[in-house]
C-alpha cells in the first residue's frame, strides 16, 4: 500500500515532533530527508572541489534544508529543484528566515522536462538519493551534462542498488513511498559514461542508510502518539514497514547505496 513519505515530511516539515524526529535520526539536523548525514555532505563536497564562487544544482531538493547547508558550508550560490510543490514551499520559507535570498534558489520542476536553465550554467550538481525516483536516467544525464559548465562535476547517491536477491513484497514495500527505479550493479556506471561524463569515483556508501534507517524508525516509534495525531495511524505504520523493510534489506545487503562522482570535459 503506497505510504506518503515526503507529502508527511515536507507538509509537516516545521512541526516539533519531526524537528525532533531528525535530530535524533541524523544528530545534526539540516532539514533533510535522505539517507545523508551531515558530515557524509561535507566529505561530498570536497570530493566536488565546491569553492564559494561555484553555482551548484540541487536536483531533488527535497524542503530546501540540504540547500542552505550547502550553502553555508561552502558559500556558494546554490538553485534547488523539486516536483514536490510542498517541499518547495518549505525551502522558500527557509531562506527567507535564513535570510540567504541572494544566494540560495528554488523551483518547481519536472526532471521528465527540459531542465528550465541555459546551457552551462551551473559549476556542479548533487543530487540525494533521489535519482531512483527519476525516470529515464539515461536523458536526464544528457541534460544535466548540458546545464553544466565545462570541468563541471556531478555527485550523486542511488540508496536502490540491487547487489543481492530481493522478494517482489520487499521490492513493494521499498518502494511504497512513491515512482522508484531499482538499479542493478553496474548500470550507474554505464549511463554515465554514456552520457559523456568520466566516472571518477565509486563508492560503497550503503553505511549511512543502514544506520538511518534504523534511527529514524526507532527515533519516530518513540514519538509515535504525536507522529499518528499528524500522519494519521495508516500513515505512520507504512512508513515504519517502509523504513524496517530499507534497514533489513541494506543490512543484509539485498540492496546498496552507492555514490557516483563524474566529470564534464
Amino acid at each position: 500500500m503506497p505510504v506518503d513519505l515526503y507529502g508527511s515530511a515536507y507538509g509537516n516539515f516545521a512541526t516539533q515532533a519531526l524537528e525532533q524526529a531528525r535530530r535524533e535520526t541524523y544528530g545534526e539536523d539540516f532539514g533533510q530527508s535522505s539517507w545523508v548525514t551531515g558530515d557524509e555532505y561535507r566529505r561530498f563536497f570536497k570530493l566536488l572541489e565546491l569553492a564559494a564562487t561555484d553555482h551548484v544544482l540541487d536536483v531533488g531538493c527535497g524542503s530546501g534544508g540540504p540547500a542552505l547547508f550547502l550553502a553555508r558550508e561552502v558559500g556558494c550560490r546554490v538553485t534547488g529543484v523539486d516536483v514536490n510543490e510542498a517541499g518547495i514551499q518549505a525551502g522558500l520559507s527557509l531562506v527567507r528566515r535564513a535570510g540567504l535570498e541572494e544566494r540560495v534558489h528554488f523551483r518547481r520542476a519536472d526532471v521528465r522536462e527540459t531542465l528550465p536553465f541555459s546551457d552551462e550554467t551551473f559549476d556542479a550538481i548533487v543530487c540525494m538519493d533521489a535519482i531512483c525516483h527519476m525516470p529515464d536516467r539515461r536523458r536526464l544525464f544528457d541534460e544535466w551534462r548540458r546545464v553544466l559548465r565545462k570541468g563541471g562535476r556531478m555527485l550523486y547517491t542511488d540508496p536502490v542498488v540491487v547487489t543481492g536477491l530481493i522478494s517482489k513484497d520487499d521490492l513493494a514495500t521499498r518502494s511504497s513511498t512513491g515512482y522508484f527505479e531499482f538499479c542493478p550493479t553496474g548500470v550507474n556506471e554505464q549511463l554515465i559514461r554514456e552520457a559523456g561524463f568520466e566516472l571518477t569515483r565509486t563508492e560503497d556508501v550503503t553505511a549511512n542508510e543502514v544506520e538511518v534507517s534504523r534511527r529514524w524508525h526507532d527515533a519516530r516509534q518513540r514519538l509515535a502518539e504525536e507522529l499518528i495525531r499528524l500522519e494519521s495511524e495508516e500513515t505512520f505504520a507504512g512508513l515504519q514497514r517502509f523504513l524496517a523493510t530499507v534497514h533489513r534489506l541494506t543490512t543484509d545487503g539485498q540492496l546498496s547505496r552507492f555514490a557516483y562522482l563524474g566529470l564534464k570535459h
